[in-house]
């Protein structure tokens, strides 16, 4: 059984020590392919097909900072409660968010590091999803209180 699993079955997360590795490994990766995807829409977003004319560089930089500040409110979650594996599956989810890109252009109207971003992106947080929502069912957030602010 995994060590944060006590012997009553019950999981409680109240700090980020708390997380599963495996939910870090995810998150790490998750974080890369979300990074590597969002810097290569920004920098060749002129090349992407058919991208509305409104969605610039500085618009994909903010885009790429609330998506990231989802996953990081769940980090921070964790320090106040355990929906934090919530936060951290609503990180994941925005992942999918990428192949959005297929609906104003055929996969092979991008290149081929556009759509291994893409797909790096979409895969990673889909996995992040279901590790997360995992979680969250072996957890049972509602029997869980607040953590300790210690």
């Amino acid at each position: 059984m995994h060590k944060l699993i006590p012997r009553n079955g019950s999981l409680k997360l109240g700090r980020i020590s708390d997380l599963p590795r495996h939910i870090w490994f995810l998150l790490a990766v998750y974080f890369v392919a979300s990074s590597a995807h969002f810097v290569h829409n920004a920098a060749y977003i002129a090349y992407y097909p058919n991208m509305p004319s409104w969605i610039t560089s500085d618009r994909v930089y903010v885009a790429w900072s609330v998506v990231t500040a989802v996953g990081i409110a769940g980090l921070v979650a964790l320090r106040l409660h355990a929906a934090a594996a919530m936060f951290i599956a609503v990180y994941g989810a925005l992942g999918l968010g990428g192949l959005a890109h297929y609906t104003l252009a055929l996969c092979s109207e991008h290149t081929f590091m556009t759509n291994v971003t893409i797909w790096s992106e979409a895969i990673s947080g889909l996995c992040l999803l279901v590790a997360s929502a995992v979680l969250v069912t072996k957890q049972g957030l509602r029997s869980l209180p607040p953590s300790d602010a210690a």
